[in-house]
């Protein structure tokens, strides 16, 4: 049986001592994760905001009286509530109060623009809001029939220390600079501090089950439409227990450490801090945007266990300490996700922290981790890593999905496990695409080495990811074609040291345009697109490589500016 089992999953030989080469099945909720924290650990800080903590005990608290506030509200089982915050401590209590009802978080972007967050609520329907302070006019400016009846508006500043507070409010400029990018005054929407005075949720109320739809986490396709990934209680609990598994360096209680400067509204960040983080009594710092001064400062009292990042704050966190003459010693381990890790940045961050630095995989689609390379000497750098235990993965023929490819046969990555989520929301010939006879097609072509590494080699996809983001083509391209000067366009994403790839567009001028403004397209871009989906790069041609039927060949554009040819 070992010899069989070993064949098709040869990573397994490669797994770290004391990593168990498969789960049992998991039982409960999400729930369970906060619960068995709380009761091991209620006085042991489990956030730790600008300064400010608050104990295990005391977010269980708020938890559930937020939960009390939004029954009232008439949430209920299976009811989508829409969450629109950056990192705060309201996120992390929002979160599992939305979940303890039975109802289904639909984590969203606070910095996305107004047409953006419209499309997502057009698509889940949601009719209760959590939302930033700064948010709260574009949501109440949505169409009828969009209309959000609750809406509970956050000032995340209430959550700061008392001195941060009173600094905040003196009449001096930086001051207001400050409380302006933190907050906005809000009328016509109920308040969090309201909304939390509930008496607690009464431990009778029935709980949510394991196969129950926990979160609609979007993701974009390469149409450009947004789709909401239906991840179960099963699903995303499954896939902390596995994270758990895979790196016991990572000891349960007191003194693991987590930090938050990946958003939770991505599927990563949810994961490895709303989840993983709250499943070890872990304390978690959060961090509203990354900043690598405060990252710095924060190392100085509470070095993180597992800093969860991408390789451009790996990069930044160096290039500050050195400018500072600082220490970043005491990261246990760094685990890079989103984008691929150059194997040049892992011996100088690993020679600055004393740690680890960890490449891994994943998909929103599989809540979202998938494999990681284990926090030790055994870890391959370039790689994805292996996968994680309960985790199934074949390459495969993109043409014929029935021919298996052994080692280092480059092939479509296909997986299964109890992390791969049931289909997307309202998406039946869309899920029919992706999940066949069991497995995932992730879209990826990769390669597996002997030991069971993996490596991507390309994309079917046509998705650029930059900075850990994830940017359609189509919805870039179809927003330029808006403006009145340009005829046609083709986005691609070409490499970049610092982001992974960078957003570039080919644009075709409109007919009588003799001369193209490309800082106004580009302007005009930006009042339509979050900030990482305008093109950095905008070039001007007579015309587009196309197929027999008119497609844009968006492989040729992009052979075409890295210079190649056939």
């Amino acid at each position: 049986m070992t010899d069989s089992i070993s064949a098709d999953r040869p990573w397994l030989s490669s797994y770290d001592t004391g990593v168990p080469l498969d789960l049992p099945p998991v039982t409960g909720s999400l729930m369970d994760l906060l619960e068995d924290s709380a009761r091991d650990y209620p006085d042991a800080t489990a956030l730790q905001f600008f300064g400010r903590e608050t104990t295990y005990a005391d977010l269980m608290d708020a938890v559930n009286r937020a939960a009390a506030g939004l029954r009232k509200l008439g949430v209920k089982k299976g009811d989508r509530v829409a969450i629109v915050l950056p990192n705060c401590p309201q996120h992390i209590v929002a979160f599992y109060a939305v979940l303890r009802l039975g109802a289904v978080v639909v984590e969203h972007n606070p910095l996305y623009t107004p047409r953006e967050l419209r499309t997502q609520f057009q698509d889940h329907g949601a009719r209760h809001a959590i939302v930033w302070s700064k948010v709260v006019a574009t949501v109440q400016a949505f169409p009828a029939d969009l209309h959000v009846e609750a809406l509970i508006s956050v000032d995340i500043t209430s959550a700061l220390p008392l001195g941060t507070r009173f600094a905040l409010r003196l009449p001096v400029k930086k001051a207001k600079e400050s409380r302006e990018a933190l907050t906005s005054p809000v009328r016509g929407a109920l308040s969090w501090s309201d909304l939390v005075r509930a008496e607690p949720l009464p431990a009778s109320h029935p709980r949510p089950e394991t196969d129950d739809l926990a979160v609609l986490q979007y993701t974009s396709g390469t149409t450009g439409t947004p789709k909401g990934a239906m991840l179960s209680h099963r699903n995303l609990l499954a896939n902390a227990r596995q994270s758990q598994a895979f790196i016991p360096a990572v000891v349960r209680g007191d003194g693991c450490v987590f930090y938050a400067v990946l958003p939770m509204f991505h599927a990563y960040g949810l994961t490895l801090c709303l989840t993983f983080a709250m499943s070890m009594g872990a304390r978690l710092v959060l961090f509203p945007k990354f900043d690598p001064d405060m990252v710095i400062d924060a190392i100085k009292k509470h070095p993180p266990t597992v800093l969860p990042l991408v390789p451009p704050i790996a990069e930044r966190l160096l290039a500050r300490a050195k400018e500072r003459g600082a220490s970043i010693r005491g990261i246990k381990i760094g685990v890079s996700g989103a984008m691929a890790l150059s194997p040049a940045l892992v011996e100088p961050f690993e020679e600055a922290t004393g740690g680890y630095l960890i490449e891994g995989y994943g998909l929103s689609e599989c809540s979202p981790v998938l494999m990681v390379n284990p926090p030790a000497d055994t870890r391959k750098a370039g790689t994805i890593g292996i996968p994680i235990p309960g985790t199934d993965a074949r390459v495969v023929d993109p043409e014929d999905p029935a021919r298996v490819f052994g080692a280092l046969e480059p092939g479509e990555l296909l997986v299964r496990g109890p992390q791969v989520f049931s289909g997307y929301y309202g998406r039946p010939d869309e899920t029919a695409k992706v999940l066949v006879d069991g497995w995932f097609h992730t879209g990826d072509i990769v390669e597996r080495d002997e030991d069971g590494f993996f490596r991507v080699v390309d994309r079917l996809k046509e998705l650029i990811v930059t900075g850990g983001f994830n940017v359609s083509p189509t919805e870039v391209e179809a927003t330029l074609r808006q403006h009145p000067q340009v005829a046609d366009a083709a986005v691609v994403g070409l490499p970049d040291p610092h982001s992974g790839e960078q957003v570039v567009a080919v644009v075709i001028p409109a007919p009588g345009v003799s001369s193209l403004d490309v800082d106004d397209i580009r302007a005009f871009a930006r009042t339509r697109l979050t900030a990482y989906k305008v093109p950095r790069r905008i070039d001007v041609v007579d015309d587009l490589p196309r197929s027999l039927i008119g497609k844009v060949l968006r492989r040729q554009v992009r052979d075409a500016l890295l210079g190649k040819s056939d």
